[in-house]
């Protein structure tokens, strides 16, 4: 692939702030960040910079994320009439909940592959807005793409991450991305 897109975004509101989960495109974009491949870069995205995102993420050859099909993509459906999951798109998430029949946070894969944490959580991100703190939800969506990046390359490279049970033991999920 010469142009892999690793992406995230935070948000405006929440989903009680928009009137439930189904209104996920009402929530608006704080920021978004990616990373290329191609261009060995993270850009980051204000709500202003929105469509240059989308188009970034159109000239992808694979955009890769966590969550992003059901979560970020419909974000951006509040700014564009395109079907966003049409473009080529590994969401880690599906991926890994298809072998193991149930959810793992972003957080437990990278803390049980890698030993590392997130540094905040969403909520934590919408306080950060609602303050006008842009530059930590930045660099805090920065580390998310980081994380995401790192994952997907130690499971491409490796055949499999590492999640911990409900017990603590270490397990591993075979991949194929």
């Amino acid at each position: 692939m010469s142009n892999i897109v690793y992406f995230d975004l935070e948000t405006q509101k929440s989903a009680g702030e928009v009137g439930g989960w189904h209104h996920i495109s009402r929530m608006g974009m704080s920021i978004g960040v990616t990373y290329s491949t191609a261009r060995g870069e993270y850009r980051i995205y204000t709500e202003a910079d929105v469509d240059e995102l989308i188009r970034d993420l159109q000239r992808a050859d694979l955009v890769v994320g966590f969550n992003i099909l059901r979560f970020d993509y419909e974000v951006l459906h509040g700014y564009t009439p395109l079907d966003l999951r049409q473009l080529p798109t590994l969401d880690l998430l599906v991926s890994l909940q298809d072998k193991l029949q149930h959810r793992l946070s972003l957080d437990a894969l990278v803390s049980a592959t890698f030993g590392l944490e997130k540094t905040a959580e969403g909520l934590q991100a919408l306080e950060w807005y609602k303050q006008g703190r842009l530059l930590e939800i930045a660099e805090y969506c920065c580390y998310d793409v980081k994380l995401t990046r790192m994952l997907h390359e130690y499971g491409r490279a490796h055949g499999h991450v590492y999640y911990r049970n409900r017990l603590g033991k270490k397990l591993s999920i075979p991949v194929s991305w």
